[in-house]
Order: structure tokens, then C-alpha cells, then sequence
């Protein structure tokens, strides 16, 4: 029988694609089924008297939730992978098991709005401390980093002005002091960029996104370069219950069978509505790693190994003609996901950064009249002409 792809070396030499296509297949001894069944029991019986089995109990493991840490450590090249039940709960799982009341957590000045949210409210609460940074200037994360944090988040690139940092550069100088280095790869995939080759420690998903792809599941990831750290925060994860549902493992596992083959075709669409975009009269900015004009555009070409399928952009004129945009759009469904095969838009003001102050979001230069899109699988014609439409309107 055709054992499951593990994140062992023999598999790293597979290029992704192959990885998330085959990964968990053939794994049925009892029936021969390609694809893996759905174990659905909470609890598993053990071989003998004080001898347990593989799998014992559902907070701790299931077949379904091994066989999408393995696939997901394998695509980034990881040792171990820790699968949770959202995004938050992935940041939030790091956070109980590596940090103490005094230490520091450096994140981005212009970071998720969730991630945002949950490093200051825990803040506030004494469970750890944390600065927000603007990871691009230099001099201000080298001044923070003199404090010698515990962790340091990179979102790279940012949501939602896609701003992209210099992964490499900022791993150094946080591995002099002794920091742990973590990286958001939600928007990248790991198709797109390969944190642990730039010196990361800990990966970062929220699986809802691009690894699903299909906008039916809530789940997060974290994976881990070196076993050790992957085991504290393993224990940590059983001791506190962040794990997701089988079924949720077995979408995610099958959404992850077409991850290479939907990103691609997303970014390419996504660059013909920059384009288009970038020279209409009626928009006053595109953010997009494509663009020369983005902050980290020549950060991007090296450390990327594409642009990507999300991108944010500013009507010209008064915020009062953003509502009446959206209002004319047809095909773009106005929800604050991302990664879908279904095109949104969002506006980050009243979703996805609503939860943090208005000051905060003028320090991030996120305006009342920005707005983001999530590039799905349609046909960009289709999407591009939907746009154009709104855009005569107002």
C-alpha cells in the first residue's frame, strides 16, 4: 500500500503541488479508498492496560488532523505543524505557551485587524507586552528590538495595504536578541513564499483562507522548525482545547489538493485588475507587490515568488462615494474573508480594522475610502467589467 505523504525527508525533494495533491491518499487499509475517510470518534480504544494507542483522544489528535499538520509542515518545509480551530486561536495558542507577564511582543504597526486586537486586549490585561511597530523603518525596529523581545510577528505581506517587509533581514536582527521569529503567511501560501528559507521559526495560517480555499471552514495553523518548540506548544494546545473538528480537517485536506493550481490563476487575474486599476481616472491609489509604488515592491521580487491575489485601492474624492461603489458591484460580494474561489471586497474601516481606533488606523494609513479585494476564479473579464460599471456610476 502507498503510504501517506509525511513531512519527511523523503517527500521534501516533491515539488507542493505534488505534496498537496497527494498527501493523505491511499491511506485506507481497510478498504483501499483513495481518499481518506473521515474519522469522526472522539475517542479511540487503547491497545492494552496503560497502553495507548496512535490516538487516544480527540483533543489531542485525530487521523484527520495528523494527515493535514503533516501535508501543511511538508508545504512549508517544517518539522511539525499544530492544527487549531481559527487563526486567532493559532496566534492566541503561541502566545499562552511561549509568553510570560514580562515579556515583549513586537508586531506591525499596520497588522490584521484581529491580531491587532488580541495583542493589545491581552496587553492590557497583563499577560504579556507588546509594541507595534513599522517593521520597514529601520531605526524604530531596531530601537525595539534593543528591548530584547520574546517574539516578534511579521505580516509580510500586510493586510490590507499589502506593504511587504524584508522576512531575511528583520529574522537576523531578531535572532541576535534572541527572539522568536514568526511569520504570517496567510496571503503568500506557501506556493508563494518560504519563511523558514528566510530565517523564520514559527509559520503562521489562517487555514480558512487560501489553504481551503472554498470559504466553508474555520482553522488555523502553526508550524514549527524545530521539534522542541512544536512539542511545548503541543502540550499547551491539548491542555487548552484549540483543536478543529475531523470534518473541518478532511475540507481542509481536500481544499488543499488544488491550492497550487488556484492560486496561481487567482494572482494572474488579480494583475489584470492592478493593471486595470492603476490607470483608471477615477482611483487614487492602488496597493498591490506588483506595483513600484507599493512600499517593499523590490523586497517582494526577491523574497516572493509571485505578487499574489489580494490588493487594496482608493476611490478619488470624498469616503461618501465608497458605499455607493459597493452598491453598484454585481459579482464582488462585500464580506471581510479572503482566499475563496468566490471574488470579495471588504472595507477595512467598518470590517476587518473596525476593532481598533481611529488613530491606530491613521498611523497604519488605512483610510475611510480604502478598499480590498480578494481575486477569486472567475473569469477576470467578467470581474474587470463589474468594476468598471461601478466606477461609471458614481
Amino acid at each position: 500500500m502507498t503510504k501517506q505523504i509525511s513531512s519527511s525527508t523523503k517527500v521534501k525533494s516533491l515539488s507542493k503541488r505534488t505534496i498537496a495533491v497527494r498527501s493523505g491518499l491511499n491511506s485506507d487499509e481497510q478498504h483501499g479508498a483513495v481518499i481518506p475517510k473521515i474519522s469522526l470518534s472522539t475517542c479511540y480504544g487503547f491497545a492494552e492496560f496503560a497502553k495507548p494507542r496512535s490516538f487516544d483522544y480527540g483533543r489531542k489528535s485525530t487521523p484527520n488532523r495528523d494527515s493535514v499538520e503533516q501535508t501543511i509542515a511538508a508545504l512549508e518545509g517544517g518539522v511539525d505543524a499544530i492544527l487549531t480551530n481559527t487563526g486567532m486561536s493559532a496566534i492566541h495558542l503561541l502566545s499562552v505557551a511561549l509568553l510570560s507577564p514580562n515579556d515583549l511582543v513586537i508586531a506591525p504597526h499596520d497588522c490584521y485587524g484581529g491580531s491587532y486586537r488580541l495583542f493589545n486586549s491581552l496587553s492590557q490585561k497583563g499577560y504579556f507586552k507588546t509594541q507595534f511597530v513599522e517593521q520597514s523603518n529601520e531605526q524604530a525596529l531596531k530601537q525595539a528590538l534593543q528591548q530584547k523581545p520574546k517574539l516578534i510577528l511579521i505580516e509580510t505581506p500586510s493586510n490590507p495595504l499589502l506593504r511587504v517587509v524584508d522576512i531575511q533581514k528583520i529574522a537576523k536582527l531578531a535572532h541576535e536578541v534572541g527572539a522568536i521569529v514568526v511569520v504570517d503567511n496567510t496571503f503568500m501560501t506557501p506556493i508563494l513564499q518560504s519563511p523558514f528559507e528566510l530565517g523564520a521559526d514559527v509559520i503562521i495560517h489562517s487555514c480558512t483562507k487560501f489553504l481551503n480555499g472554498h470559504s466553508d471552514l474555520l482553522a488555523g495553523v502553526l508550524v514549527f522548525k524545530e521539534q522542541s518548540l512544536a512539542d511545548d506548544v503541543l502540550w499547551w494546545s491539548n491542555n487548552i482545547g484549540t483543536a478543529n473538528s475531523s470534518f473541518d480537517a478532511y475540507l481542509l485536506q481536500r481544499g488543499l489538493r488544488t491550492l497550487s493550481v488556484r492560486v496561481l490563476t487567482q494572482q494572474e487575474s488579480a494583475l489584470k485588475i492592478v493593471n486595470f486599476l492603476n490607470n483608471h481616472p477615477k482611483i487614487a491609489a492602488v496597493h498591490h507587490p506588483s506595483l513600484p509604488s507599493t512600499p517593499g515592491h523590490d523586497i517582494a521580487k526577491k523574497q516572493q515568488k509571485g505578487f499574489g491575489s489580494l490588493l487594496s485601492f482608493e476611490i478619488k474624492g470624498s469616503a461618501d462615494k465608497t458605499p455607493l461603489f459597493i452598491e453598484q458591484l454585481k459579482i464582488f460580494t462585500l464580506a471581510q474573508s479572503l482566499g475563496g474561489t468566490e471574488s470579495l471586497i471588504s472595507h477595512p474601516t467598518t470590517m476587518t480594522h473596525s476593532g481598533i481606533s481611529a488613530e491606530a488606523r491613521k498611523a497604519a494609513g488605512i483610510s475611510d475610502q480604502l478598499l480590498r479585494i480578494s481575486v477569486g476564479l472567475e473569469d477576470v473579464n467578467d470581474l474587470i467589467e463589474d468594476l468598471e460599471q461601478a466606477l461609471n456610476a458614481i
